[in-house]
Formats: structure tokens, sequence, C-alpha cells
């Protein structure tokens, strides 16, 4: 990877799309402190083979949507963990269905490794980024992260992280 490219966020129109997935709420500082929710939902959503009992999915990425900011990166907010899906699939019982809308966002790729060092590491970066920086406000509205092929081997993960932005 070339040092510079992860660095700088590139900025995409997005066009609006579905997830279905499984939810939890939570904050960062619960995250930090270990006692919030996401890694016992990827635990659940791995160990349970969810991702295949998503219906009608739209390929074989596995995206994070976090949406219903209380505020912004201190606040409480929704945490959705699945995959896009066509527009008429149903989310199944114990899963929900939010849509992503049409948007700019702020493209942030993680550098290459573990990806539990990676995804926090890419984080971490976003929210040192001042607000006004990565091309536009971030608006704290939904973002979202894709892990694609690149992330298939969770020792040496690369991942997308898209920040929504005015």
């Amino acid at each position: 990877m070339i040092e510079g490219q992860a660095k700088s966020p590139k900025v995409v129109q997005v066009a609006g799309f579905d997830v279905i997935g499984i939810e939890c709420h939570t904050d960062n500082a619960r995250e930090a402190a270990g006692k919030g929710c996401i890694g016992q939902q990827w635990g659940r959503f791995m160990g349970e083979g969810l991702l295949e009992k998503i219906p009608g999915r739209a390929d074989k990425n596995i995206v994070v949507v976090y949406t219903n900011y209380v505020s912004d990166k201190d606040g409480e907010y929704t945490y959705i963990l699945g995959s896009k899906v066509k527009n008429d699939a149903a989310a199944p019982v114990g899963m929900v269905k939010t849509t992503v809308t049409a948007g700019r966002f702020a493209v942030f790729t993680s550098e290459s490794g573990p990806v539990q060092q990676v995804v926090p590491a890419t984080w971490k970066r976003i929210w040192e980024v001042p607000k006004s920086q990565p091309g536009g406000d971030r608006v704290y509205k939904s973002d979202f992260e894709v892990y694609d092929e690149r992330a298939a081997d969770p020792k040496n993960s690369q991942m997308d992280i898209y920040i929504r932005i005015r």
C-alpha cells in the first residue's frame, strides 16, 4: 500500500442502499472500556453464520452501519452488522433492515493488518480529523464500513470506512 493513500480520504457520491443485519446500541466510551456490544455482535455474526442467513444479499461483502447518532463521536449510536440487500428483501426474525440514504461520503481506507487493530486505528484517525476537514462537514447521520475480499483474512485485513459529509 502506498503510505499516503490511507491518510487522505477520497470524497465519493454513494447511491442509497439497504442493509439487513443484527443491531445493538452503544457508544465509543463503552466500546473503549470493553463494556460495549460490537465485539459480541461480531462473535455472534460469525459464530452463527448470520451472513448466509440474510435474504436477498446484493454482494458477498459484510457491511456495518452506524446510525441514529444522538450527537457526535461521543454520543450513543446504533450499530448494525450485516450485508447490503436488494430493495425487496425483508429482514428475518431477529434482524433489522435499515436504509443508508444517498449522499456524499469521505472514504478512509485502513492499513493492512489484524482486523481488531486496523479498524480501531482507522476510527481513531477519523476522530482526529477536524469536522470540516474530510471534504465537507461530518453530519453524523449514517456512516458505514465495508469488509470486502481484502478483509477475508482477519490477520491481514484492509477495509473502508465511509463517513457522511455535507
